[in-house]
């Protein structure tokens, strides 16, 4: 396969990652079930049986050694990477999917106020600027969830961008490398085994574990594994930008599938963020690369 032609490819699957990520809102919505809880714990055991599925056979059955591997600093990793699980669901169940994603969406941003703080990791001014855009965008879905009282979903999402961000730092701060599906594999593991408490008694229909199923293999697992594939072909840039349409799809589909439709304050505030986001990863594209976090 030509180069031009991988990179092709490659872009194709990263949307199709994003596509799948975006799915979120809406089978939330199609389920009878409303407890983040237990629709955490049916998701992560899909997505833990799809992505052990698929380690088996891509390591001729080498799974626990594969998980092993990830070591403590992905044992670290899977536990902040499931406080993000949980949060994620936990916040569709109390505020709208727009209102979710429009703060998740801020997660490069507290990656690089973290790298700053803890590793003093240098942040140029475009991201400076973009990370002002980006929180004057959610202080604006902020105001209007208040309005409609569902600032508490909006709370809950802000453990996810800041989940994420101190995962980098982490990672960063310890200098490990963690291969990512075996690193989510192991989330799954311990979201399961954390929210299956909370998660009992099970109320779900076999129409429900048929969208949580497709929720675990589809829009997690496969999602995930998408990029991973798609990533070795295109730049941190390119998966960035690419990373925004999660935030245009989920809101667009879930409004004209499920009729949820966003608020006039969170439309200014995706445009907000996504706007920003854009802006500093099209400008960071056309500069001389930099250690930097952006």
């Amino acid at each position: 396969m030509s180069g031009g032609r991988e990179h092709r490819v490659a872009l194709a699957l990263m949307i199709g990652a994003t596509l799948c990520w975006a799915s979120a809102g809406v089978l939330v919505r199609n389920m009878r079930v409303t407890d983040g809880w237990e629709i955490t714990f049916w998701r992560s055991v899909f997505m833990t049986l799809t992505l052990g599925g698929w380690l088996w056979w891509r390591h001729r059955g080498g799974v626990v050694r594969q998980v092993r591997a990830v070591g403590w600093p992905g044992l670290m990793s899977g536990c902040l990477l499931t406080v993000m699980f949980i949060g994620f669901i936990l916040a569709m169940t109390y505020t709208t999917v727009a209102n979710t994603l429009i703060v998740v969406s801020s997660a490069p941003f507290l990656s690089a106020l973290f790298g700053w703080l803890w590793l003093r990791e240098r942040v140029p001014p475009r991201t400076w600027l973009a990370m002002a855009a980006a929180m004057a965008g959610i202080a604006v879905m902020f105001v209007g969830a208040v309005s409609n009282e569902r600032w508490m979903g909006a709370v809950i999402a802000l453990v996810v961008p800041v989940g994420f961000g101190l995962n980098v730092v982490l990672l960063r701060r310890m200098h490990a490398s963690v291969d990512m599906i075996p690193g989510i594999l192991l989330a799954g593991i311990i979201s399961a085994a954390v929210t299956l408490p909370f998660a009992l008694p099970f109320t779900v229909d076999l129409r429900d574990l048929v969208l949580l199923a497709v929720m675990g293999a589809v829009q997690l697992g496969l999602g995930c594994a998408l990029m991973v594939v798609a990533s070795r072909h295109l730049s941190a840039a390119e998966i960035g930008l690419t990373s925004i349409l999660e935030t245009v799809f989920g809101p667009l589909a879930v409004w004209a599938l499920v009729g949820d439709a966003p608020s006039a304050a969170a439309l200014v505030g995706r445009g907000l963020v996504t706007g920003a986001h854009a802006a500093n990863q099209l400008v960071g594209a056309r500069t001389r690369p930099q250690p930097v976090i952006t």
